[in-house]
């Protein structure tokens, strides 16, 4: 088999399939891509690692275009992590450039990228975004419980896609010494910080008053996820987790179900980020709808 001639005819035929079909330019390069891949692949066993740098020279050379040795190495790669993944289900929604940031996680871990698809089409990230969020190890913040629902493709609950750590970007560089400074920092890029609790949440107010008995307290933050249709609370803390700080946000909680949260709305979650998860306390905690999450200034 001329490994040489077929790899030059699909690139030829992708060029030509771009021009003439504009709309299937993306689905044309991934698929190109893949075969020139599972042919270099072949190539390379009948012909030794080198073989990639003489079919770079010459695809380089008799097409006028750069395919540089990289760029092989990469469609190489392409085809390896998605043959083994199958690839009926590679997205197209996703470009060669998104592919290409995936395939440079270092020690590739095909669930990992599955996770990396998934939410790039869910939240329909560029590629920058899609960078950031490998670059802040979004996957590896998740627990194994929701990596196994990811695996097993079980529905999620609300809570399963908040991070642990939560990362808060401090542009400021100065020492959060308060849950009001917490909150400064937070309300600075409220979209980021809903991004890391996962999908579907919406801020509706900092401070919410809330009047207990005769006295007025005050939610740090309340949001609502639209997704799984409840309410949820989000308390401040710059300590570490107290077993006093369970019954407070069970208190708001609890006010939110009997006050705002309607028949149909399923029941309010309430989330506790402080300063060090204390795993003892919430072993003993009786509500699991009350997460801890550490928080991580960066």
């Amino acid at each position: 088999m001329n490994y040489y001639s077929e790899i030059k005819n699909e690139l030829i035929n992708n060029e030509i399939t771009k021009k003439v079909k504009d709309y299937s330019k993306n689905k044309s390069d991934l698929t190109t891509y893949y075969n020139v891949g599972k042919l270099l692949s072949a190539a390379g066993k009948h012909y030794g690692e080198g073989i990639i740098k003489e079919y770079s020279r010459r695809l380089t050379n008799e097409l006028n275009k750069k395919y540089n040795e990289r760029t092989l190495r990469r469609m190489r790669q392409f085809y390896f992590v998605f043959n083994k993944i199958k690839w009926s289900t590679v997205s197209t929604i996703l470009s060669w450039s998104h592919y290409c940031e995936l395939l440079s996680i270092n020690k590739i871990d095909i669930d990992k990228i599955k996770y990396y698809i998934r939410v790039t089409e869910q939240q329909n990230l560029s590629v920058r975004e899609l960078r950031e969020k490998i670059k802040n190890k979004e996957y590896e913040r998740l627990d194994n419980e929701t990596k196994d629902k990811l695996i097993n493709n079980t529905t999620p609950v609300v809570t399963d896609f908040i991070k642990n750590p939560i990362v808060i970007k401090n542009n400021t560089n100065k020492e959060i010494i308060s849950e009001k400074a917490l909150q400064r920092l937070i309300l600075e890029d409220i979209p980021a910080f809903l991004d890391e609790l996962g999908t579907g949440f919406t801020f509706i107010k900092n401070e919410y008053k809330i009047k207990i008995g005769n006295s007025y307290n005050y939610i740090d933050l309340l949001l609502y996820n639209y997704e799984f249709n409840c309410f949820v609370v989000v308390e401040l803390k710059v300590t570490e987790l107290k077993k006093e700080h369970i019954g407070q946000i069970e208190v708001y909680m609890n006010y939110i179900d009997k006050n705002l949260r309607k028949v149909t709305q399923d029941k309010t979650i309430g989330i506790i980020i402080c300063k060090k998860d204390n795993k003892f306390i919430m072993e003993y905690c009786s509500d699991s709808r009350i997460l801890a999450r550490e928080y991580l200034e960066i």
